[in-house]
């Protein structure tokens, strides 16, 4: 039964791809990698929305509506703790604030980048000795913290114009939709290519990067009904918990969403599928083509030196 289904998998294109990329996830240890994600966007979260209300009450002095549509246009992208944060003197600036909140998200924000950049680095298998020294990858972090400031910035300007656009009737709201999918696949493809050492067309990074857009959508609609039901009839101590480990879940799903995305283009461009359907599982299996080419790369991956030399075999027959 079991040599029956691993053949109809992989004669099946769509399955088999289906399978390849959640064994890649498994080999790659994506979920430990989503997890430092999660870890680090978590600790920049909090100083960076204290950052904001501090430099809204700055700039927009004077305009408390405006203030507080720009603050809620802001923390739409984050429906988990939106509602429970725009509640007035939830946060609260001034100078303490600002010095916090740079620190913490620089200190956030760089562990992000770092984060992000050994995460593309594994599951496109970049030899260490390939990838960025210390002092480079830490730029490319920074740039990455300018891209994602300038992002936010403008999805907080869409997310207006959506508020807007609500009253105008559902191809309006559509459109500022299509246009947010559009904007954030922008994003990912920009963030793809920046935190791989490996140099990659646009092309071949477009799928997974429309695939983590289409995924930040959907956790935002399911995040906003699901957990705010959650954290609304839980109790006032209770609703701290679930404020925390609902953003930490809801971190975490973006995050895994953001690798599990990047592992369809390495699946689709270097051709790594089909999978055989026992070897996660086991050693008694036959190894297909994508399962040595897999094995092969993650072993080369460790290459630390220039002048190191990593060969790898298989005692096994080819595969017929």
């Amino acid at each position: 039964m079991v040599s029956w289904l691993d053949r109809l998998q992989q004669r099946n294109r769509a399955v088999g791809f289906v399978i390849a990329v959640i064994y890649k996830y498994v080999d790659d240890q994506g979920g430990y990698l989503a997890a430092l994600i999660t870890y680090y966007a978590f600790v920049s979260l909090f100083p960076l929305l204290l950052l904001l209300t501090t430099a809204l009450s700055v700039v927009l002095v004077g305009h408390p509506d405006l203030q507080r549509q720009v603050l809620e246009s802001a923390l739409s992208q984050f429906p988990v703790i939106g509602d429970q944060l725009t509640q007035p003197h939830r946060l609260s600036g001034g100078t303490v604030g600002v010095v916090v909140g740079i620190a913490g998200a620089v200190y956030g924000g760089m562990g992000v980048g770092q984060a992000v950049q050994n995460a593309m680095d594994s599951v496109w298998a970049v030899p260490r000795n390939v990838r960025p020294d210390p002092l480079r990858s830490r730029l490319k972090s920074l740039l990455l913290i300018l891209i994602l400031g300038g992002a936010a910035a403008g999805t907080t300007v869409l997310s207006l114009i959506t508020r807007a656009a609500d009253n105008f009737g559902v191809l309006t709201t559509a459109a500022a939709i299509t246009a947010s999918v559009a904007i954030n696949t922008a994003i990912c493809l920009l963030a793809f290519r920046l935190t791989t050492a490996r140099r990659l067309p646009y092309g071949q990074l477009f799928p997974g990067a429309l695939a983590a857009a289409i995924a930040w959508q959907l956790l935002q609609w399911f995040a906003a009904g699901y957990v705010g039901h959650i954290v609304k009839t839980a109790s006032a101590t209770n609703s701290i918990f679930a404020l925390v480990l609902g953003m930490l879940a809801f971190l975490y799903l973006i995050s895994t969403s953001l690798v599990l995305s990047a592992e369809i283009n390495v699946v689709r461009v270097k051709r790594l599928y089909p999978r055989a359907l026992l070897t996660p599982f086991t050693d008694n299996v036959e190894l297909t083509r994508a399962d040595r080419h897999t094995y092969t790369a993650r072993a080369k991956a460790e290459q630390a030196k220039g002048f190191q030399q990593v060969d790898v075999s298989f005692n096994q027959p080819e595969s017929e």
